[in-house]
């Protein structure tokens, strides 16, 4: 009986579009929360698909020696496509000449992600048996022969190599890289036992054959071991990726909490409504119990038919946004599973955890209120609204990030809005008291509506700042990840190393680089050392560690120092001073932390057999990403100078254009030329000629594959702000909708004592227009407040004021909910006294 009346309730509530407003919010809900965590995973996984052919492949175990057979079986059952690679130094002579070189030996297959490149096109083909496959640097050392002799074979120089796809970044790296198959290593003879060798072996396949894969072979490594995957190997866009995955969750967080502040709206709106409903069934003997059922029966009902309607339009909005992608990135489609049941889970949590409040005093409005109307029965502490609202927001938040610090963000910023608003209203309240219809002028009589209906503005203007929080916070960051990457990436950045510099050679290449009009980054030096001492306390490596010694673990292996008089440009100087006496040493903040080091700590060094002992001045962040040389540890000159050191610099050379100091005519042919004329690749060839010592290390092709991953990265968040541009404003469009009712009497009171059709539209658009205002003002505080935490805490990114968001946010959302209240309300300011008694009655 009581079913067969809650639903025939609810077919007439529905025809009658008294429950449109809360599917809307739910179906909201669901369709941002669902939709925007398909689109965001679609891109991560683009994202880090894309960046994973850096190390030519999805996961790599990096081993001195080989691996249990039984660890390439574990993932052949799991349909994992693997390939086994080598890598070692050795001599290769021609004729009288020889250079060390670092061979890369590949099986079939190789590499499983990414082409190699060579100077002439891309390929995914191997070198024959008998072939090797060069580096342009190793010709021109060796004057390009056509066979090179390694160990006790002879092998043809068949193709010259561009970029092997994990060739990585190491400056410090500077033997040439030649490329042979697997099955001529043994009879070159040149691995012995005891020989330097590291095995690659490198994995693909879905994300969920990985997983399991990384969990039951990890903890099977041992220290010397290696597990290697896009963000934990030296690949450049490591720093990149995480910092995009972090802004594409950032952004689903923001889009639930956007979600809960309108279903939590739109539920208060829906029990105001049928208040008179609860009290006239009591009055005609409704039990508790038949009005929870009807009730709830509601609820549940309007809850499934938002979940509903939410999962169909946040898979439409996935479809239609995959036609918009690049086929690179639309090619990658992961599971559905997870978005459907991060709707449905947001869908039932939110609108039973938003509405538990509404719902309980909505069935306890007592039978009197038929005939006092200002009843509201049972008076529940906010308290219990705002613990049941944050808990459901932080629970749906971590949910869905698996990170803290990125909910209680989220959490804190509403916390934030929500003791604005609170003052904002008890202000508003009491400014309002005795405030009648004043029909004076427009504005006077916005704000005497503003102030009369200060709770329900307040209500309203948690939609109204809460949409535009959302849309300040994802906009700033968007802009401020793009301006770091673009700073780590300029267009000049060097696309060439040289490394191994003499200090005799210093000079001459100097002169060199001068007579062909190109300009070369600072010369770093570079001194082999090996950190042996914390304040005395000797320092011990991994495996002295797990063997049960005591000891502060160390780094095991020797580190690449330097000396500078200046703070290089892509550090930033966390605490202390930089270097200013011969004793002291700058120490990079990673390294800090994880070896506990501060500011006055002692540090020992063994350089050369000898022991060198500074005090740190400084900690330094460092940007990994950018393609410089970093230092862990940079020195004064007096500190390092009796030691001998080679040096290192870069230089930018245009692959395509000529330099900014040459002219359009300078092209010859399509070949770039230097700024006095001369081709790049003879440039580069006279440069190996005339200081044969000096490695030079092309990065061009890296810088190329990294702009093109960055650009990704940066449609990805320009597609997820549009996204969230849309689910703000159906929210602003629907908290419009809050207090349609109470306008309409107003309405039809102010048309009876005369007022004119101009001032009622004028004095509407003005009190919209306040509350837009205010609620830009707010936005401008906690967007701040949210952005402070999210640079410090989670994206590690400069810190400033946005000054002129405090004009702009204001005067937009002055205009935006303007336009919508006006828009909203433009049939009831049309329609006539009669009309508006009539359609209130």
């Amino acid at each position: 009986m009581e079913l067969s009346l809650a639903w025939r309730l609810f077919k007439r509530e529905l025809q009658q579009g008294q429950l449109l407003l809360i599917i809307l919010a739910i179906t909201l809900a669901v369709l941002s929360v669902s939709g925007l965590a398909r689109v965001s995973e679609r891109l991560q996984v683009a994202i880090t698909g894309q960046a994973s052919q850096f190390i030519a492949a999805d996961r790599i175990i990096d081993s001195p020696v080989k691996i249990d057979a039984a660890i390439l079986t574990k993932a052949e059952d799991l349909g994992l496509k693997h390939v086994t690679n080598m890598q070692f130094n050795s001599m290769v002579y021609s004729g009288d000449k020889f250079q060390l070189v670092t061979v890369r030996a590949v099986e079939t297959g190789y590499p499983l992600k990414g082409d190699i490149e060579l100077t002439s096109g891309k390929t995914k083909a191997l070198p024959q048996a008998g072939e090797i496959w060069f580096e342009t640097r190793l010709g021109g050392l060796l004057g390009y022969p056509k066979s090179i002799e390694l160990g006790n074979s002879e092998f043809v120089l068949s193709n010259e190599i561009s970029r092997l796809p994990d060739a990585g970044f190491n400056p410090f790296a500077s033997s040439p890289v030649v490329l042979m198959r697997m099955e001529d290593v043994a009879k070159t003879g040149v691995i012995q036992p005891g020989s330097r060798v590291t095995y690659l072996y490198q994995f693909a396949g879905d994300e969920a054959s990985l997983t399991a894969f990384e969990q039951s072979v990890k903890p099977l490594l041992n220290s010397t071991q290696r597990w290697v995957d896009v963000q934990s190997g030296d690949s450049p866009i490591a720093g990149a990726v995480k910092r995009a995955e972090r802004f594409l969750l950032l952004a689903s967080l923001m889009g639930i909490a956007l979600a809960c502040a309108a279903i939590g709206i739109a539920a208060q709106r829906y029990c105001q409504r049928h208040y008179d409903v609860v009290a006239m069934l009591k009055t005609f003997g409704a039990s508790a119990k038949q009005i929870r059922l009807l009730f709830g029966t509601h609820l549940l009902l309007v809850t499934l038919m938002g979940i509903v309607l939410g999962i169909i339009g946040g898979v439409l909005l996935d479809f239609g946004i995959s036609y918009l992608l690049p086929p690179e990135i639309a090619a990658y489609s992961p599971p559905l599973t997870r978005p459907l049941l991060l709707g449905v889970s947001t869908g039932l949590i939110s609108a039973f955890m938003f509405s538990a409040y509404p719902l309980m005093r909505l069935l306890a409005i007592p039978p009197l209120r038929v005939l006092q109307r200002q009843l509201e029965g049972l008076q529940l502490g906010m308290w219990l609204h705002l613990l049941l609202s944050l808990g459901a927001m932080a629970l749906l938040g971590y949910l869905y990030s698996q990170s803290w610090a990125l909910t209680l963000t989220v959490v804190a910023a509403v916390l934030l809005l929500g003791v604005l608003l609170s003052v904002l209203g008890f202000v508003m309240i009491r400014l309002g008291h005795c405030v009648g219809m004043k029909t004076t002028n427009p504005l006077q009589l916005a704000l005497a509506g503003l102030r009369r209906r200060a709770r329900q503005n307040a209500v309203q203007l948690v939609g109204f700042s809460a949409a535009l929080v959302l849309l300040l916070t994802i906009l700033a960051l968007r802009q401020d990840l793009l301006n770091e990457w673009q700073k780590q990436l300029p267009e000049n950045a060097p696309n060439y190393f040289l490394v191994n510099i003499a200090p005799d050679d210093a000079k001459p290449l100097n002169d060199f680089m001068t007579s062909k009009g190109i300009v070369a980054t600072d010369i770093y030096p570079v001194i082999r050392g090996r950190l042996t001492q914390i304040n005395g306390e000797a320092l011990i490596s991994n495996e002295q560690s797990e063997a049960g010694e005591k000891g502060r673990v160390g780094i095991s292996r020797e580190l690449n120092l330097t000396w500078r008089n200046t703070l290089p440009a892509n550090n930033e100087l966390l605490e202390g001073h930089f270097n200013q006496a011969a004793d002291e040493v700058s120490v990079e903040s990673g390294v800090a932390d994880r070896l506990g080091i501060a500011i006055g700590d002692k540090l020992t060094y063994v350089i050369d057999n000898q022991e060198l002992t500074v005090k740190v001045a400084s900690i330094r962040a460092v940007h990994w990403e950018t393609l410089q040389p970093n230092f862990f540890m940079i020195f004064t000159e007096e500190a390092l100078a009796p030691f001998a050191y080679t040096s290192m610099a870069s230089f930018y050379l245009n692959d395509q254009t000529t330099n900014s100091q040459a002219t359009n005519d300078q092209l010859t042919n399509g070949q770039a030329l230097s700024a006095d004329g001369t081709p790049k690749d003879a440039v580069i060839l006279a440069l190996i000629q005339q200081f044969p010592t000096i490695s030079i290390i092309d990065v061009g092709a890296m810088v190329g594959q990294l702009r093109q991953i960055i650009e990704q990265v940066s449609l990805s968040l320009t597609l997820v702000l549009a996204l969230v541009l849309l689910a703000s404003a159906l929210v602003l469009i629907a908290q419009t909708e809050a207090g349609m009712a109470t306008r309409q009497r107003e309405l039809a009171v102010l048309r009876t004592f005369g007022a004119s059709g101009w001032l009622l539209r004028s004095a509407t658009g003005l009190e919209f227009a306040l509350l837009g205002g205010i609620a830009g003002v707010l936005a401008v505080i906690v967007a701040e407040f949210a952005l402070y935490l999210l640079k410090t805490q989670v994206f590690e990114l400069n810190v400033y004021m946005h000054w002129p968001w405090w004009g702009i946010a204001p005067v937009s959302g002055a205009l935006i909910v303007a336009l919508l209240g006006v828009w909203r309300c433009r049939q009831l300011l049309s329609q006539s006294c009669s009309e508006l008694l009539k359609a209130g009655s």
